[in-house]
């Protein structure tokens, strides 16, 4: 059993790992301002891959970014090798006083481990029980209520040998005011110059999508009620042919798209400009909760209890109620099974109309 941590002990560096997606990396923000909070004057570093960067290089609490290429690996055993032994070197280097590692892989484990920090913080995974895992990690959290907790929650959770709480935890997404330009000039090109919604139809997964048919409807209902809307995705080829389909099927002209032409922390500017935002479970539905702009987000098959938008601003439509749905962990990622179908317009508009109080 690890020994607690004093109750005087104020470190001066501390580094946080996760290794995962967009929308995870953003569920992180939490953990960070509650250790800026607590420990003002401490230097907080965070260990993450190269794609999830533009989550957090903007956060004004962040020192900096430790960086994982997941191409490290395409470079060969040696390359990689070198790679890896660098950045434990870097982490060395930074002599943390506590590492926070909130991952489940061997990596960040191992990383942890070698970190040379005196407190080593990680999740008593049952998957993960044993010596070499408890040695990397001198303080272990139980994960036993996690099924039930948000993820972050979760995250969270990994503070408690240092004494803090969950309580009021608050997600957060930053960007810069070159961002914010870029963005102001870009809805002023398209004539837009008053208050728009913006929508996010897409995901990387099509089983998190609603209809194309569906959105337009619920695009052409907005817009005859007077509204602006602005169409977002990701440059991905099969989100952009989404967009332009469903595009083709709008009847309102008052529709812009934007998709694929704004970075995350661009697209974290726009939403935070608009008077409320759709979308489907995906790291922009995180940012937009985390921007406290008015949310509405279409949930299918997702664990609900981990991944809701986080805050207070927030309203969920679940195809749960509407339909029976398969398990979560059930769900073949790559299917383009659309599993919202029975999520009805007529729902999706009420609620949009209530939250911009139409």
């Amino acid at each position: 059993m690890a020994s607690p941590i004093p109750a005087q002990f104020v470190p001066q560096n501390i580094l946080l790992i996760k290794l995962r997606h967009h929308g995870d990396m953003l569920l992180t923000t939490p953990v960070i301002n509650a250790l800026r909070q607590r420990y003002p004057q401490a230097n907080i570093d965070v260990l993450l891959y190269k794609e999830t960067r533009p989550m957090l290089e903007a956060h004004p609490a962040i020192r900096q970014l430790h960086i994982i290429d997941r191409n490290w690996k395409k470079e060969g055993g040696w390359q990689k090798f070198r790679h890896e032994m660098a950045l434990i070197s870097a982490v060395r280097a930074c002599r943390y006083d506590v590492v926070i590692n909130l991952a489940d892989q061997w990596r960040s484990a191992i990383i942890t481990g070698l970190s040379g920090a005196p407190v080593r913080i990680g999740f008593a995974f049952a998957k993960r029980d044993n010596a070499f895992w408890r040695w990397c990690h001198n303080q272990q959290v139980p994960t036993t209520d996690h099924h039930s907790l948000h993820t972050v929650e979760q995250n969270m959770s990994a503070l408690l040998p240092l004494g803090i709480s969950a309580d009021g935890a608050k997600a957060s997404m930053h960007f810069s005011e070159p961002d914010r330009q870029k963005v102001q000039q870009l809805l002023s090109e398209a004539h837009i110059n008053g208050p728009f919604v913006v929508l996010q139809p897409t995901s990387r997964w099509v089983f998190k999508c609603w209809e194309d048919e569906k959105m337009a409807q619920l695009i052409d209902a907005l817009a005859a009620g007077g509204h602006t809307l602005v169409l977002t995705a990701a440059p991905d080829p099969h989100e952009m042919a989404m967009i332009r389909h469903i595009q083709s099927l709008c009847r309102s002209p008052n529709v812009i798209s934007l998709a694929g032409q704004l970075s995350l922390p661009q697209l974290a500017a726009l939403i935070d400009a608009a008077q409320l935002f759709i979308g489907v479970d995906s790291a922009p539905m995180h940012m937009a909760a985390a921007l406290d702009t008015p949310c509405l987000a279409l949930f299918g098959p997702t664990k609900l209890q981990h991944w809701r938008p986080w805050g207070d601003n927030n309203r969920v439509i679940w195809a749960g109620d509407y339909a029976p749905l398969p398990a979560p962990d059930s769900i073949d990622t790559k299917t383009d099974r659309r599993y919202l179908s029975a999520i009805p317009v007529e729902d999706v508009l009420a609620a949009a109309r209530s939250l911009l109080h139409d």
